[in-house]
């Protein structure tokens, strides 16, 4: 898909990977962007820089993304390419409670649910559209210290494949973003993080770039890491070698080996 001239929407994007995309789309050329976070203050302060739309959104609320995508249409126009961005960092107890669980499931999967419902059908209509979800290379792998995180970002991805699938014929296209470490609050609070350990740390800038190279070509899975595609490997190929070896990982993580 051509960027220039498109009317983009962003969530999570007062910061880290979305503030990145945000500016990113505006300087590809898109005719409108929309920001929107649960910062409603760091949306709109974002938006400023280039004459966007910045909204308050809590994206686990279908009636929030709404709005959002209703005001980004009213200065812009239909949404042509909707990033689905926002995220939580992950849990760290072993036995996380339930509220723990509802927020995860609720960002990481219930958001792209409410951003597809929203938008999905009416880009069809018109012939045409794109839908961007973020993941993470955990939903491909695994988040050895983090169950809900590692659970809702696998589901997440299976998202992201069944809204491929549904609109195939339809001209709407999906991509899943699926990033290993990235240089955002989420990763500078936790330095024992499997990605930190690595050293293999991008800018949100660099995750931006492999999003837009991603959307011209109309790929459906975005890894801003190529080396997420040896693990992938890995693991397919010998999916009990490779749990072993995440065990081991995991005690490192933990401090434990």
């Amino acid at each position: 898909m051509d960027i220039a001239g498109k009317v983009v929407a962003v969530t999570g994007g007062a910061s880290g990977i979305g503030r990145a995309l945000s500016r990113a789309f505006a300087a590809a050329g898109a005719k409108g962007v929309g920001v929107a976070d649960i910062d409603a203050d760091g949306a709109k302060a974002v938006a400023d820089e280039f004459g966007g739309v910045g909204y308050g959104c809590d994206v686990t609320v279908e009636s929030d993304i709404r709005g959002f995508v209703d005001a980004v249409e009213v200065k812009f126009g239909p949404v042509d390419i909707f990033c689905s961005n926002a995220g939580v960092p992950p849990t760290t107890p072993d036995d996380p409670d339930d509220e723990q669980w509802t927020r995860q499931w609720g960002v990481h999967v219930m958001s792209h649910v409410y951003a597809a419902r929203v938008v999905g059908d009416a880009m069809a209509a018109r012939g045409g559209g794109y839908l961007v979800n973020t993941a993470s290379a955990a939903g491909l792998l695994a988040q050895v210290d983090s169950a809900p995180y590692s659970v809702t970002k696998h589901a997440a991805v299976g998202c992201a494949e069944w809204l491929a699938i549904k609109y195939a014929d339809k001209g709407v296209r999906v991509s899943v973003l699926c990033p290993q470490a990235v240089d955002t609050a989420m990763i500078q609070s936790r330095p024992n993080s499997p990605g930190t350990m690595s050293g293999d740390v991008l800018q949100p800038e660099n995750v931006a770039q492999a999003v837009l190279d991603g959307v011209r070509a109309e790929k459906f899975l975005i890894l801003s890491h190529p080396v997420a595609r040896e693990y992938m490997d890995r693991k397919h190929n010998d999916i009990d070698r490779w749990l072993r070896g995440m065990g081991r990982l995991r005690q490192k993580v933990l401090g434990k080996d």
